[in-house]
């Protein structure tokens, strides 16, 4: 507020806690009109200033809005950013958008009504190679492992010969198809010919497999960490599998994604909302007491499993450079190419360029 306006609401105060037969002993009637006329003008001045200064307040804020799959894990983040106010600290207004599918934040993000949504670097290639200039930066490398029953007889991968797998996805599912060629690979038998598949929703497979109808469960990493919080053993995850494919390291299963130029064209924005999004993600990596607070979000019913998916979702935090993770990644879309075929990845046997956004690290 200016001095003007400070000086000018002073003046007002000091006018009205006089009362009206103290003012009317100090000042003739004129002078008391003209205070009045005064104390109007002050009282608009200085709701303009205010007004001013909440509007630059606001105006000074970017706004990102994100579409996020209603009781998705990515909330998660969105929900220590909010508590801690850290899109406020760095000047924006993150606003969040429930979506009830994949296919709902894609076609969102299509529409022009969000501007970042999270989905994998399979649909941002496809996009891509179909003219459109969507990109993705990872968010997570969480991935969905083969599980078995804690009592099980099955001890390694070939167990599995013979027995009946529960798969979340479909069969184009990415998890599924790097299972397959590692099965091929480590094992020497076709995954997909030597056992049955029951393919299905996640909720309802995770069903199945307590109830003890299928031998193993290739399931989404969050409804794995519950079973595993039940006893249920991991045989092997996707990141595993894609690592005896010939990968370096973990690959992000899923991450950021949004449109090329419009990121190009609010570089500044989009660095801030990026630092953001880290300083979520390094509090839910250090802090045990923020997973307490985000308890009822992720439905944990006992420590037990907010352990699990803590642990498993720390896990999945990004750490690699982004130059390792692209090799990496360009490496298993060649596999899940020629496993998944064009059904999978469409006409491209390579990924295409710019598929990761690159700007943050080269600077451009």
């Amino acid at each position: 507020m200016s001095q003007f306006a400070e000086g000018l609401l002073e003046d007002r105060l000091s006018a009205s806690a006089l009362t009206m037969r103290q003012r009317s002993l100090l000042v003739p009637p004129f002078v008391e009109g003209t205070m009045l006329r005064l104390t109007i003008v002050a009282s608009a001045v200085l709701g303009f200033c205010m007004a001013t200064l909440v509007g630059a307040e606001a105006e000074a804020a970017e706004r990102v809005r994100v579409g996020l799959l209603e009781y998705g894990t990515v909330s998660w983040e969105f929900d220590v950013i909010e508590r801690h106010g850290l899109d406020e600290a760095a000047g924006l207004s993150i606003e969040t958008l429930n979506l009830a599918s994949n296919q709902a934040t894609t076609v969102a993000l299509q529409a022009g009504e969000v501007d970042v949504i999270v989905s994998d670097w399979l649909w941002v290639s496809r996009q891509r190679a179909n003219g459109r200039t969507y990109t993705f930066v990872p968010f997570s490398s969480s991935v969905g492992a083969v599980m078995v029953p804690g009592v099980s007889d099955i001890q390694d991968f070939g167990d599995l010969r013979g027995r009946k797998i529960a798969i979340a996805g479909g069969p184009l599912d990415k998890g599924w198809l790097l299972l397959r060629g590692y099965a091929e690979r480590e094992f020497g038998f076709d995954l997909a010919a030597e056992t049955e598949q029951v393919f299905g929703a996640p909720p309802l497979l995770t069903e199945v497999a307590r109830r003890g109808e299928v031998d193993a469960i290739l399931n989404y990493w969050h409804y794995g960490a519950r079973l595993e919080a039940e006893g249920f053993r991991r045989l092997v995850d996707s990141n595993e599998a894609g690592i005896a494919l010939g990968a370096e390291g973990a690959i992000s299963a899923i991450g950021y994604v949004f449109d090329e130029q419009w990121a190009n064209d609010n570089l500044e924005t989009m660095t801030a909302f990026f630092e953001t999004t880290e300083k979520a993600k390094s509090i839910l990596a250090t802090s045990d007491e923020e997973w307490d607070d985000l308890r009822p979000l992720t439905g944990a019913p006992d420590d037990a499993t907010l352990i699990v998916l803590r642990d498993r979702f720390r896990d999945g935090i990004p750490d690699r450079p982004l130059d390792a993770e692209l090799a990496d990644t360009q490496l298993i879309y060649r596999i899940l190419a020629e496993i998944g075929g064009r059904e999978l990845v469409g006409p491209a046997e390579e990924m295409a360029p710019g598929t990761f956004w690159t700007a943050l690290v080269d600077g451009s």
